[in-house]
């Protein structure tokens, strides 16, 4: 009788520790984090290009859940993601203030481009002072796209507006038409009427259905895009995977990540140029 039921208390063991290594592998497999982020850095092809390599050095597979920045931020502060990673500034620093982000880190820049028709009805090809472009598209009626979708090119392009004293509401559905789509479907909107439109260099250098359109002003200083990365604060949303999300921000920061980020082309052309600084606590 005891033969039997230390046989069987053996087979109980063997079975829970078979459930265990079971379990701990599925675990271990499904080991990932989720990036709140903005669309320009999925659409440019960035992600394809580097997260397998973070994958491949660390373990930890990474879930893009890719909106408009303002949307992605929603996410974040809601605790449905552990890391953000978008691009306005000012929106970026107010999510850490108020307590939903440990710290905010330099990642990479790139730039804005106003793309349009080579027709270029308003004629604004070559001009160097963005104010001076929006306001001679308004001025000529020509097709604007907007994506109006709070998205951070969004949120650049209203800036741009007010700086050039121009009131787009008033405008809207007239000549200024906003998509409330993110930026492929916006592009394929501008391509579809031969409008002109706000876009981040990343997304229009993969973006396919150029159509007649091209880039026709570029340079100002103000076109500046700077990308911000955060790790979401577990003292607002205890589930929020930090050791992972902390790996991920640091990798992007060293000296393999901005490789990496260097590293990636499109057409021959930079998509994004790093410029962490390990340092940084902007």
């Amino acid at each position: 009788m005891n033969y039997n039921n230390n046989h069987f208390s053996i087979w109980i063991a063997a079975i829970l520790v078979a459930v265990f290594v079971v379990i701990t592998g599925a675990q271990a497999a499904d080991r990932f984090i989720t990036v709140a982020s903005t669309t320009s850095t999925r659409n440019s092809g960035l992600y394809e290009n580097i997260l397998p390599l973070f994958t491949k050095t660390t373990g930890i597979k990474v879930r893009v859940v890719a909106v408009g920045t303002g949307q992605a931020i929603k996410l974040a502060r809601n605790g449905d993601a552990d890391v953000l990673l978008v691009h306005h500034k000012p929106s970026e620093k107010k999510f850490v203030t108020d307590g939903f982000g440990l710290k905010r880190h330099d990642v990479m820049y790139n730039d804005f481009v106003i793309i349009g028709p080579k027709t270029d009805p308003a004629q604004v090809r070559g001009i160097k002072v963005v104010d001076t472009a929006l306001s001679k598209i308004a001025a000529s009626g020509a097709p604007f796209t907007s994506r109006g979708d709070d998205s951070g090119t969004h949120k650049k392009e209203r800036s741009l507006w007010k700086s050039a004293g121009i009131d787009v509401k008033t405008a809207s559905g007239s000549w200024y038409r906003e998509t409330g789509a993110g930026m492929g479907a916006t592009l394929n909107t501008a391509s579809g009427m031969s409008a002109y439109a706000l876009t981040d260099r990343g997304t229009w250098l993969k973006f396919a259905n150029k159509a007649d359109m091209e880039i026709l002003v570029q340079g100002d200083k103000r076109l500046f895009n700077p990308y911000g990365v955060i790790v979401v604060n577990p003292a607002k949303h205890p589930h929020v995977k930090l050791a992972d999300a902390q790996a991920f921000v640091s990798w992007l920061i060293s000296k393999a990540g901005q490789s990496a980020i260097a590293a990636y082309r499109l057409k021959g052309q930079p998509a994004f140029f790093p410029n962490a600084n390990p340092g940084n606590r902007s």
